[in-house]
């Protein structure tokens, strides 16, 4: 059959649906040349007409025709209505696996939906007309429009990619339609700042109140044409739009008139006034009207959080138009901590329905379990602590809701109907923010109705439509400091499952940031229980196990800056072991925070009851304090015996710091008693001066306990610092920064005593790419960007920069920042990766005439020497440039790693590993291994 006669056949056709829809499909089969169902599929198992399938509402029906992860198709008589047709095929469709194309046909017009997971949703529109013409298809969004990059198809072509979905499917996902919007905003937002009458939030209020009308229009919750039709009448004049938009909002607030349309009451708080920003001029109507062009039915909730929070958070107010934290990334917590239990108890459920020997016997397990199971899943609560703008919460809610859509669907299928009961109510929120307390409750509603309107389900009559969710509570989550006799741990609602992204914060952050008075409150409550030195977001991981451990919650999935697994936040997670056990965590996970891309882990705990333990997508045995699988490390002790050896460098709290001409002006000033200046000015390296070529920079340094007298008879030196320090420490609040402002913040007295004697010393960078040590001068004074060793023999070096101590350091160590590509770059902590490392012999104890010591010697002090060679290379004859030179640094060394270096360093190993007595072939694995137990055998002797 060709395209004529097909059109010629069904063109004149009464086409009633039941007596024409397998005549009529089996001709278009012939027209497309593909098989017609009862060739390819006598079975009637994966391609068949007449499939039988459960609504979501647990009813049964039939679509028309149905091939296995291709279409579902439904037809109507000519002339009926295509959306409810339409309407239908969309309630089978979980039941039929969640085929990519829907289609609906009344034997004249055709149109085929795409619903491809995580894109947006076109309509391929056309007629019998077009196919005879052979005209292009007219393609829209979810949202009636045309999309930008809709491919050029004819009818035919259409009709022949439903055997082919993948050429149907629409380019764009919902998360880069989000981007887009949230992109296109930043412009907005920065015309109304430019003008500087409108504070950040009002236009914050402003902003969210255009995405809700945007999407409320989209998805029929406003009159299409409310919104859009005031943005294209009054796009030329600002005044006259600021004062109709004015009308809208108040008839949102209550409910009533627009002109010609009558409005619901949406209110939820976000429409409680007329305020419309004076900036607005027509630049920014159209620019709002390029933005309602969007398909917002497709935009994620996350959008209204993202878009709030950076607008009053000025450290972010850059990254407005940038990424932005994806359903997707939320997922990847909230399905193994929420629904990971839910879906086995759920598959455990249905097993024992299958497995009943009669359909009676079916229907009656399912009324014994499912029921009860849809009861559960219609209670589970839910707590985020930190909601924010309710982004954890809206997709715990959607996963709920996919998940009671599954099992009345699967139910209906076994003839047995219930009622979806999953709503917003079972969520709880904590949140400090006025503005974000009110807008969660928004961002849930919306994720509830855009859910129910990409499923087809009718949506809530009730008014206003957004209601006020009480258990979104407005409070501090982490310091309650109301109470009149001082500070109290404040209560959290009882929950099953808790989730969320409490604010990272840390160091001298947490103080400049929340004030002394707040953190010293903090300190009182949590005293104790977490680490003064721990980040801020150890108090919500530690309120969370205190809920968990007194029976208040279950499960808890929480994510935490990757420094939590070091020494200074390590303790909240050592409690999570001692009380419960984790059950899930990524230990180095991409994420965004702020509109940039950083690096964070994820912790998923409970009482211990759970036995699936998942660490970075793998199942393992264990997991352990520091988010690491296999071998407990986090248990090495603290050897004394290499105490005293290991010191991090000094910290300068005022202008200390000078450039090479200034301190040499300095060495050659006299003073008035003839004291010599090199006593008091010294060469000062940071990180970047070991792996680099050293910048020349000094410091001055008055030894602790040097008295004001003494100091001030180093004129120069003392000059500069009682020009450039003294009133900067003047109002420091600790006493002996305030009082002895001429001294360092922190001189490092007992690194002073220890590296007194030594002509060098040995350091590595506190944060590094490349774990390397290098020697370094004893008139250095070392920054605490360094961590130094008193050790000035080449054995010593030699055992440190081995491969078996620098495995040691990656896996005892922790990550430095958030950010970068390879998840933040490792740190040397002195305490977790010196003091627990058994070296060959106990230091101190070495056998220096030994062929093993001497050999690990020579081996580091030609490594050495190799290594300073090409650094700084013998250049009489000028065949190195300065260029050249420049680049010759340390860490382009270990990048480039040339041959020279990796044999230098295998020898070195080798010589290493006989020391120990070990094979130099062990996998990484076992080195560990065994450097722990010699680890605890030392601890114990």
């Amino acid at each position: 059959m060709d395209t004529s006669e097909f059109v010629r056949k069904w063109g004149g056709s009464a086409g009633r649906e039941n007596a024409s829809v397998q005549s009529h499909f089996n001709d278009l089969c012939d027209l497309v040349r593909q098989l017609k169902p009862h060739d390819g599929d006598p079975s009637q198992t994966w391609y068949t007409f007449e499939k039988e399938a459960a609504r979501s509402s647990g009813t049964r029906g039939r679509v028309d025709v149905w091939l296995k992860d291709k279409f579902a198709w439904e037809y109507k008589s000519r002339g009926k209505d295509l959306r409810a047709a339409y309407k239908q095929c969309l309630d089978y469709h979980e039941a039929l696996g969640n085929p990519p194309l829907l289609v609906v046909c009344d034997f004249d017009r055709f149109e085929i939906h795409t619903k491809f997971t995580n894109r947006e949703s076109w309509t391929y529109s056309f007629d019998l007309s077009d196919l005879l013409a052979d005209r292009f298809v007219e393609v829209t969004t979810s949202a009636g429009e045309p999309p930008p990059d809709a491919p050029s198809l004819r009818a035919l072509e259409v009709l022949q990619a439903l055997w082919d979905p993948s050429k149907l499917m629409p380019q764009r996902t919902t998360e880069e339609i989000t981007a887009e919007a949230a992109s296109m905003f930043d412009g907005v937002v920065a015309e109304l700042r430019r003008w500087g009458n409108t504070d950040d939030q009002r236009i914050a209020r402003f902003v969210s109140r255009m995405v809700f009308c945007m999407f409320a229009s989209d998805i029929g919750l406003l009159p299409r044409g409310a919104f859009s039709e005031l943005l294209a009448a009054q796009a030329a004049n600002a005044g006259a739009f600021r004062d109709a938009l004015a009308d809208l909002f108040g008839a949102m607030a209550e409910g009533g008139r627009f002109g010609p349309q009558t409005i619901p009451q949406v209110n939820g708080d976000l429409f409680t006034d007329r305020d419309v920003p004076d900036d607005l001029t027509t630049q920014e109507i159209h620019a709002l009207r390029q933005l309602d062009a969007l398909n917002w039915t497709e935009v994620e909730p996350t959008i209204f959080g993202t878009l709030f929070e950076r607008i009053l958070d000025q450290k972010s107010r850059a990254a407005l138009g940038a990424h932005y934290t994806s359903r997707e990334d939320i997922e990847t917590l909230v399905k193994p901590v929420l629904m990971a239990p839910l879906r086995r108890e759920w598959e455990a459920v249905r097993k024992a329905v299958e497995e009943a020997a009669t359909e009676e016997a079916q229907r009656e397990r399912i009324a014994e379990t499912v029921a009860p199971f849809l009861e559960r899943l219609a209670n589970v609560t839910v707590l985020d602590p930190a909601c924010g703008s309710g982004n954890f919460l809206y997709v715990s809610l959607a996963l709920l809701k996919g998940l009671e859509k599954e099992v009345i669907a699967w139910a209906g299928e076994q003839g047995v109907s219930f009622e979806p009961r999953v709503h917003p109510s079972q969520l709880h929120g904590i949140e400090i923010n006025p503005y974000a307390h009110e807008l969660a409750s928004m961002v849930i509603w919306i994720g509830y109705l855009q859910w129910k309107h990409r499923n087809a389900i009718a949506l809530d009559n009730k008014e206003p439509i957004l209601q006020k969710l009480d258990a979104i509570r407005l409070m501090d989550a982490i310091v309650d400091r109301s109470h009149p006799k001082g500070p109290r741990e404040p209560a959290w609602p009882e929950a099953d499952v808790i989730v969320g992204n409490p604010p990272f914060l840390g160091g001298k952050r947490l103080r400049t940031e929340l004030t002394d008075d707040y953190v010293e409150a903090l300190f009182q409550v949590w005293d104790g229980h977490v680490q003064h030195s721990a980040d801020l977001c150890c108090y919500w991981h530690e309120k969370a196990r205190r809920m968990v451990y007194a029976g208040r919650a279950k499960r808890v999935g929480l994510l935490a800056t990757q420094a939590i697994r070091g020494p200074a936040s390590r303790g909240t997670l050592e409690r999570i072991k001692q009380s419960g056990d984790f059950f899930f965590a990524e230990s180095n996970r991409a994420w965004v925070l702020d509109g940039a891309a950083v690096r964070i882990s994820m912790v998923g705990f409970d009482d211990g009851t759970e036995t699936e333990r998942i660490l970075d997508g793998q199942r393992v045995d264990g997991i352990n304090v520091n988010l690491t699988g296999g071998l407990p490390l986090t248990e090495a002790a603290m050897l004394a015996e290499n105490r005293g050896i290991a010191f991090m460098g000094v910290i300068r709290i005022g202008r200390f710091e000078i450039d090479g001409q200034l301190a040499r002006e300095m060495l050659a000033h006299p003073n008035p008693d003839g004291r010599d200046n090199a006593d008091v000015v010294r060469p000062w390296w940071i990180a970047s001066d070991l792996v680099d070529h050293p910048r020349d920079m000094w410091i001055i340094d008055f030894p602790p306990g040097t008295p004001l007298e003494e100091a001030q008879l180093y004129e120069a030196p003392f000059r500069h610092v009682a020009e450039h320090v003294q009133t900067f420490r003047a109002n420091h609040k600790q006493d002996n920064l305030r009082e002895e402002w001429w001294i360092l913040g922190a001189p490092r007295p007992p690194m002073r005593r220890a590296l007194r004697s030594l002509p060098r010393f040995m350091a590595t960078g506190l944060i590094a790419k490349h774990r390397t040590f290098r020697w370094v001068g004893g008139a250095v004074l070392p920054d605490a960007r360094l961590i130094v060793f008193a050790r000035d023999d080449d054995y010593f070096l030699g055992v440190l920069h081995s491969r078996l101590h620098e495995l040691w350091a990656l896996h005892l160590g922790s990550r430095h920042g958030d950010g970068g590509s390879d998840g933040g770059r490792p740190t040397y902590n002195n305490t977790t990766c010196f003091l627990t490392f058994p070296l060959p012999w106990p230091p101190g104890e070495e056998p220096m005439d030994s062929p093993l010591v001497r050999d690990i010697a020579e081996k580091a002090r030609l490594l050495h020497e190799w290594r300073e060679g090409w650094l700084n290379p013998k250049n009489e004859d000028g065949l190195i440039g300065d260029t050249e030179l420049r680049r010759r640094t340390l860490t382009n060394l270990y990048n480039e790693r040339p041959a020279w270096l990796a044999t230098a360093h295998q020898r070195l190993d080798e010589a290493v590993y006989a020391a120990y007595g070990w094979p130099h072939d062990l996998p990484d694995d076992e080195v560990l291994a065994r450097l722990l137990a010699l680890n605890l055998e030392r601890a114990r002797a």
